[in-house]
């Protein structure tokens, strides 16, 4: 022991002249998650491919989640490996899902949307189910979101051929209580904005999925393929990104928040982990 005390010594007050602190936390600036400290959650077998989840009104107990292979609606509580499923539909490519007025709405990577009342999240099969066709324009949907308070949905573009990736990304918005569904509002964010302030988007911005943060009003955009998380006002004006850990982040395609402002990113598995969903509290400033 006495031998390490000059070390020690010294190593102290060269922290002291460097001004360093060996127990701070270091944060990225404006960063209201720590983004490599999460809460994990495997997910079982018949979530491996996880692409979707959400939460109704906000509440943590009850987490819903959609697989890209099968056309069924799981039902979780965190960190219990047990689930309940509904099926919707038969197999296909389904990427998101969110509740709205009491209904379920699910989105397939084409753009077509299924829709069937909450209530029936009791059976393992649903009964009155809608298929919405022709919503959306032709393309590649990752991400959807429900505001329960204008009663909209917001579903944002991975790659459309009317877009160009490299230069912004369109989203739709409707209501499908009062909108014609012919004709949905849209949305763009800028890549440029993105390039500003981040170099990871040379080849085009691809969305997986977004959120509002109930905290901030801030839409919070995902994208597997860049491995990045960019955070927009409520006006879609980029204002922050941040690079995600691949080792961490496998395959982020769904995103959530609670209504404490905890953020929740699920992640596809791959050949050596399970799909899982990292939970990230909101930092306390």
């Amino acid at each position: 022991m006495r031998m390490l005390r000059p070390w020690i010594s010294n190593l102290l007050i060269a922290c002291s002249l460097l001004g360093c602190n060996p127990t701070e936390k270091k944060e990225v600036a404006g960063q209201d998650y720590d983004l490599e400290n999460p809460d994990k959650f495997n997910m079982p077998e018949s979530l491996f491919e996880i692409s979707g989840i959400t939460l109704l009104d906000g509440k943590s107990d009850t987490i819903y989640a959609v697989q890209d292979e099968e056309g069924k609606v799981f039902r979780l509580a965190w960190d219990i490996g047990k689930q309940v499923h509904t099926k919707f539909s038969k197999k296909g490519d389904y990427e998101d899902l969110a509740i709205l007025n009491s209904e379920v709405f699910v989105l397939k990577s084409n753009g077509v949307l299924f829709s069937y009342p909450l209530s029936e999240s009791a059976f393992e099969e649903a009964e009155n189910v809608t298929e919405l066709k022709h919503v959306l324009p032709k393309g590649e949907y990752e991400g959807m979101y429900a505001d329960p308070a204008s009663g909209d949905l917001y579903v944002i573009c991975k790659n459309c051929p009317a877009g160009d990736p490299k230069a912004s990304v369109t989203g739709y918005i409707f209501n499908p209580k009062k909108d014609s569904l012919e004709a949905p509002r849209t949305f763009n964010v800028q890549v440029d904005e993105i390039k500003a302030i981040t170099g990871k988007v040379s080849r085009g911005f691809r969305p997986s999925g977004l959120a509002k943060n109930p905290v901030t009003g801030e839409w919070y955009i995902i994208s597997s393929v860049n491995k990045l998380l960019v955070v927009t006002d409520a006006n879609w004006k980029v204002k922050k990104a941040f690079p995600l850990n691949g080792n961490l982040f496998i395959q982020p395609e769904g995103i959530a928040f609670d209504k404490s402002g905890s953020l929740y990113i699920s992640n596809e598995g791959d050949d050596l982990f399970s799909g899982n969903i990292l939970k990230f509290k909101r930092l306390k400033r």
